[in-house]
């Protein structure tokens, strides 16, 4: 008799343990700056937005807003997929006004990345377009959410939402040189090649019609590389017309448009120097409005 009190008992704790502390975590998330943070709860609100996996976040935030005078947001993520950046971008227009210009870096359209779309867990209550893209892309994740809201908040988009508990995320960019060693074997590490699928082609097309439907001016682009890397990326000239026959827009092409070394701090991605000359750059040639 005991024994059949105990059990559920301690089902019913297990389960008020659960909902209240991931309540806790749920009211950390939004109290962040971090940038999905900022878009769920009403505080994104821009002029610019940004849009790429890791190579978009060189798109460097306090300098476009010091070059254009424009407020921006910038929802990149390292090895973001262009299936969840197509449902942020769908739930940014859904809750603020239109920006006035979108700006894509298309490398984002390499891959499918189930992993990190269940990571975006403790932002499903806000978005149903999103927690349904978790279903789909890892159903034993979103079934382990549902039983357990506390499992939500087990990832790295949740640390990441911690950290920038009280500060801003504008200047989330690498500030280091490419190494001597790294420059050295440009011309022989192993270097990405570029591949897309119609699955992938067709969310991007759909997010450019959602977007220029609403009056924003899309511009899709391929940022710099390190120029001895970017020479050996055979696929990046086929990859480009894929994108362009897909969505019937040119993709501005400036994979080989930065020579300056210590602009980078990798083979793919810029620091802050790098960016502040790409960016002005974009400016001076009408991309950046």
């Amino acid at each position: 008799m005991k024994k059949a009190i105990w059990i559920p008992s301690l089902i019913i704790l297990f389960f008020i343990g659960d909902r209240v502390g991931a309540w806790i975590l749920q009211q950390l998330v939004a109290k962040s700056q971090f940038r999905y943070s900022r878009l769920y709860t009403g505080k994104a609100e821009a002029d610019i937005l940004l849009l790429g996996n890791s190579r978009g976040l060189i798109f460097y935030q306090p300098y476009i807003e010091e070059l254009t005078g424009q407020k921006t947001c910038n929802l990149s993520y390292n090895s973001l997929p262009i299936d969840a950046g197509k449902v942020l971008v769908e739930d940014y227009l859904a809750r603020y006004q239109a920006p006035k210009q979108l700006l894509i870096d298309v490398t984002m359209c390499d891959r499918n990345n189930p992993q990190l779309i269940s990571g975006f867990s403790p932002y499903s209550s806000y978005s149903p377009a999103l927690n349904q893209l978790i279903k789909s892309a890892s159903k034993k994740s979103w079934m382990a959410g549902q039983l357990s809201h506390l499992y939500r908040f087990n990832g790295e988009v949740f640390q990441r939402a911690l950290n920038y508990l009280g500060k801003s995320d504008k200047d989330w960019l690498i500030d280091r040189v490419i190494s001597t060693n790294m420059q050295e074997n440009a011309t022989k590490e192993e270097v990405v090649e570029l591949k897309t699928d119609s699955y992938l082609l067709a969310d991007l097309q759909d997010l450019i019609k959602t977007a220029e439907a609403k009056g924003v001016a899309v511009e899709l682009l391929v940022n710099p590389y390190y120029p001895p890397y970017a020479k050996r990326m055979e696929s990046l000239t086929q990859f480009i017309q894929q994108v362009e026959d897909a969505t019937g827009k040119t993709v501005n092409n400036y994979a080989f448009a930065l020579q300056l070394t210590d602009g980078f701090g990798d083979y793919q991605h810029l620091n802050k120097k790098g960016s502040k000359k790409y960016l002005a750059q974009l400016a001076k040639d009408g991309i950046l409005k």
